[in-house]
């Protein structure tokens, strides 16, 4: 069975958590993660570049010239992607669509192989209580520095805990995120995990197969 030590604000080992093999002790696939770490990366994905087609450039539809007889190549638009000012023929718009669908058993399956990996990795550190006396980034920056946590890190915080959020989000290479919005794309993107022992006891009911709860 997987394990973890739990850490007081402190710095200092409290108790050693017992954990579900079932979210905390999968083994590797890393071709799902990446398949769901690619999709939530295309989601975030803005539109900004787009060009104007011939029917969306300023100018008239009238012919320049007639077709014969000018000596001169024949046209039929100002607007034509030939001409300077004209339309773009083959450029990007901002109707493209890099949406992709992530099915919601293989999302909930990749969080849980990336929990995995944290903790094999020691990349995931968990605290008894997320609750400070003193809602200021200074307490919250000293807290840190009790871990000696090196490296970009992701606090995941309870509803219970939300005032974390306020006193963790102005301090170098840490994210913020409520423990109900984690997702692959952050865990990944920031070397390691902060969360409390709440967070993680939420972490097993929600992630835990429905073959495993239903026995």
């Amino acid at each position: 069975m997987a394990k973890v030590k739990i850490y007081n604000l402190e710095g200092k080992e409290t108790e050693v958590l017992e954990l579900s093999d079932a979210v905390f002790g999968l083994s590797k696939k890393d071709d799902l993660v990446h398949q769901v770490f690619v999709s939530q990366y295309a989601n975030k994905r803005q539109v900004l570049a787009d060009t104007k087609t011939r029917g969306e450039r300023a100018g008239s539809g009238i012919k320049p010239w007639k077709q014969k007889g000018t000596g001169r190549a024949r046209v039929g638009s100002s607007r034509t992607p030939t001409w300077r000012g004209g339309g773009v023929a083959f450029g990007p718009t901002s109707d493209r669509n890099f949406k992709k669908k992530i099915n919601k058993k293989v999302n909930n399956k990749a969080i849980a192989l990336v929990l995995t990996g944290k903790l094999k990795d020691a990349e995931m550190i968990v605290l008894d209580k997320l609750e400070i006396k003193e809602n200021k980034t200074k307490t919250m920056a000293a807290i840190l520095k009790n871990l000696s946590i090196k490296g970009r890190m992701l606090i995941a915080f309870s509803d219970q805990e939300k005032e974390i959020k306020l006193a963790t989000r102005n301090i170098e290479k840490v994210q913020n995120i409520s423990i109900k919005q984690l997702n692959v794309y952050d865990m990944l993107n920031n070397k390691n995990l902060v969360l409390s022992k709440d967070c993680v006891k939420y972490l097993e009911e929600k992630y835990m197969p429905k073959e495993e709860t239903n026995e």
